[in-house]
C-alpha cells in the first residue's frame, strides 16, 4: 500500500461474507514453536503480514529451514533449538515477535543482536528482559531496555516468577526460554491469552496449568523437547472486529466473518458489543487444531453505552481502538478502564485514538489508564469525521478511523496508511469488497 493517506466515506450498506486472516497471535508462535522443534512443522493459514513474515526470516536467521509453500502455507524444519545468527534480527514493527524470539534464544549460549523500526525502538523491553535476566540471560541495551539490543543467553535457572501486570507476551517468553533451560513456573493473577500453553502440549510438551487463590499456575518442567506437528491457524479475532464493528454502525449492513477464533481468552470484544446491544450471531462453532473457531454474523444495531470491567482488558487489549469507535456511534457513555497497557503498545493507543475521536466530533474523556467515550446517538447531530487523524505508524489506529469514516457525516483520512500491512495486508481490499468506500486520498 503505497499511498500517503487513505480516506473512508460513507456510503451504502456493507454486506458479503469474508473470511478473517490467520491470527497473528498463533503466527507468531507457530514459527517460533517450529523452529525449536526437530523435525517438520507445516502451518497453514499463516498470517503473512509483515510482522509475522519478519518472525519467519528470523527463525530462518536461527538456523530453521522455513519455506513458503503457498498462500498461508509454510513448512519450518527445526533443528531442535537455535544456533547463533550471523546478522542482526531486525523485527520490524512486530513487538510480540521481538519479545517472544527473545524469549526463545534466550535458552541458548549464544549471543544475538536485535532491532526495529522507529516504532519498536522505541518501545520498553524491560518487562521481558527482568524475568529473562532472574533466569541468567545478560544483555545490553539502551536506555529504558529499549532496542537496539544484544542478548546472551544459555544455562538459565528455574524460576517461580509472578507476572506484574497482565501479559502474554511476558508469559510466553519465559516459558520459551524455559524450554531450553531447567523449567520454569509463571504466576500470572489475572488470566491472559493461552495460545503458548496450549501449542506447547501440541507440539508434544508437557505442561501443568493449574488454579490457585493467587491466579492461574503455568508449570512448564525441565528436559523439555519438541517435535514438529501440523498446525491450522485460524482467523485472527483482532482482525475480524473491524468488518464486525462496520457492519454494526453502518445502517443496513450484515457482514459475517468466517473461520474466527473463539478461544476464550479472545473474545472480550464480542462480549462487550454483546452487552452494547449489537446483533451478533455465532454459528458454525468447531474444533480446529485445538483452537474453537466459528462463524460470526454482525447485523446494523442501536448501541448503548456500557462500563467495561477492567478485568476484561486481557481479553480485549488490541480491540479497544476499535471497540471505541462503536462507542462513539452509541447511545451514553462508554467507559473503558484498566487499560494502561494501551500506552505502551505500537503507539500510545489511549491517547491517539482520544485525539482522533474528537477531531471527528465524538466527546471523549482520557485518563491515565482509562478512556471514555460519549455516543453521539443522544446528540443533535452524528459523528462529524471531517479529520485527518495522524496514527503514528499504528495499524490499528489507522483501521479503526477508517471504520469510522465509514459511517461519518464527512469523509476520514488517516496517515501512514502502509502499516495497515504489518497485521492485515488485505484489509483495504476485504473492507471494498463489502461495500466500504476506501481510497487513496
Amino acid at each position: 500500500m503505497s499511498a500517503a493517506q487513505l480516506t473512508a466515506r460513507r456510503g451504502g450498506p456493507l454486506r458479503g461474507v469474508v473470511r478473517a486472516p490467520g491470527d497473528k497471535s498463533i503466527s507468531h508462535r507457530a514459527l517460533i514453536l517450529g523452529a525449536l522443534a526437530s523435525g517438520v512443522t507445516e502451518i497453514e493459514g499463516l498470517l503473512e503480514g509483515d510482522d509475522v513474515r519478519r518472525t519467519a526470516a528470523a527463525m530462518a536467521a536461527f538456523g530453521a529451514g522455513v519455506e513458503r509453500l503457498g498462500e498461508g502455507r509454510w513448512r519450518v524444519e527445526g533443528r531442535g533449538g537455535f544456533s547463533e545468527p550471523a546478522d542482526v534480527i531486525d523485527c520490524g514493527n512486530a513487538g510480540t515477535g521481538v519479545r517472544l524470539i527473545m524469549g526463545a534464544a534466550a535458552g541458548f549460549p549464544i549471543a544475538a543482536t536485535f532491532t526495529g523500526d522507529g516504532s519498536l525502538r522505541g518501545r520498553p523491553m524491560n518487562r521481558v528482559l527482568k524475568p529473562l535476566g532472574q533466569m541468567g540471560a545478560t544483555w545490553i541495551c539502551r536506555d529504558g531496555g529499549r532496542l537496539p539490543l544484544t542478548l546472551r543467553g544459555g544455562n538459565l535457572k528455574p524460576i517461580a516468577y509472578t507476572l506484574p501486570e497482565p501479559s502474554a507476551q511476558v508469559k510466553s517468553a519465559v516459558l520459551l526460554a524455559g524450554l531450553n533451560g531447567q523449567g520454569c513456573e509463571v504466576i500470572e493473577p489475572e488470566a491472559t491469552r493461552d495460545h503458548t500453553e496450549r501449542m506447547l502440549r501440541g507440539f508434544g510438551a508437557e505442561i501443568e496449568v493449574r488454579d490457585a487463590e493467587d491466579g492461574r499456575h503455568i508449570v512448564l518442567p525441565a528436559g523439555q523437547a519438541l517435535k514438529g506437528t501440523r498446525i491450522h491457524v485460524p482467523g485472527d479475532p483482532s482482525s475480524a472486529a473491524f468488518p464486525l464493528v462496520a457492519a454494526l454502525i453502518v445502517p443496513g449492513s450484515e457482514v459475517t466473518v468466517q473461520g474466527m477464533l473463539l478461544n476464550p481468552s479472545r473474545i472480550g470484544l464480542l462480549d462487550t458489543l454483546g452487552e452494547m446491544g449489537a446483533d451478533l450471531s455465532v454459528t458454525n462453532v468447531r474444533d480446529e487444531g485445538g483452537e474453537t473457531v466459528a462463524d460470526v454474523t454482525a447485523r446494523h444495531s442501536a448501541l448503548e453505552g456500557v462500563d467495561v470491567p477492567p478485568e476484561r482488558a486481557p481479553s480485549m487489549i488490541d480491540e479497544y481502538p476499535i471497540l471505541a469507535v462503536a462507542a462513539a456511534f452509541a447511545s451514553g457513555r462508554t467507559a473503558m478502564r484498566g487499560i494502561g497497557e494501551m500506552r505502551v503498545k505500537e503507539s500510545d493507543r489511549i491517547a491517539l485514538m482520544a485525539a482522533g475521536l474528537a477531531a471527528c466530533g465524538a466527546g471523549v474523556e482520557e485518563e491515565p489508564d482509562a478512556l471514555t467515550v460519549v455516543g453521539a446517538v443522544r446528540a443533535n447531530h452524528g459523528v462529524g469525521g471531517g479529520a485527518l487523524v495522524t496514527t503514528h505508524g499504528d495499524h490499528r489506529i489507522a483501521m479503526s478511523h477508517l471504520v469510522l469514516g465509514l459511517a461519518a457525516e464527512a469523509p476520514v483520512r488517516v496517515d501512514e496508511p502502509g502499516m495497515i500491512a504489518t497485521s492485515f495486508p488485505g484489509f483495504v481490499d476485504l473492507m471494498r469488497g463489502l461495500g466500504a468506500d476506501i481510497g487513496e486520498a
